[in-house]
């Protein structure tokens, strides 16, 4: 867990640097830093679904030729 929180300031100190370095405003570096790692999550989530199915669907077995 702590190896998790500590990556988590990290993200948060990156997206906030950047956000502010591209925008000059603290306020938009703040929004950026809070609100990217959100986003970041949820597709992070549709990703792991998606991944999941095409591996499921991969490890179907293909019916020989002339089978059906």
């Amino acid at each position: 867990m702590k190896k998790t929180a500590s990556f988590a300031m990290v993200h948060f100190t990156v997206a906030f640097t950047v956000g502010y370095l591209m925008t000059g405003s603290v306020l938009m570096g703040g929004a950026i830093a809070l609100v990217e790692p959100m986003v970041n999550t949820v597709a992070y989530h549709i990703h792991e679904i998606v991944w999941r199915w095409k591996e499921a669907k991969q490890a179907r077995p293909v019916p020989a030729a002339g089978a059906l």
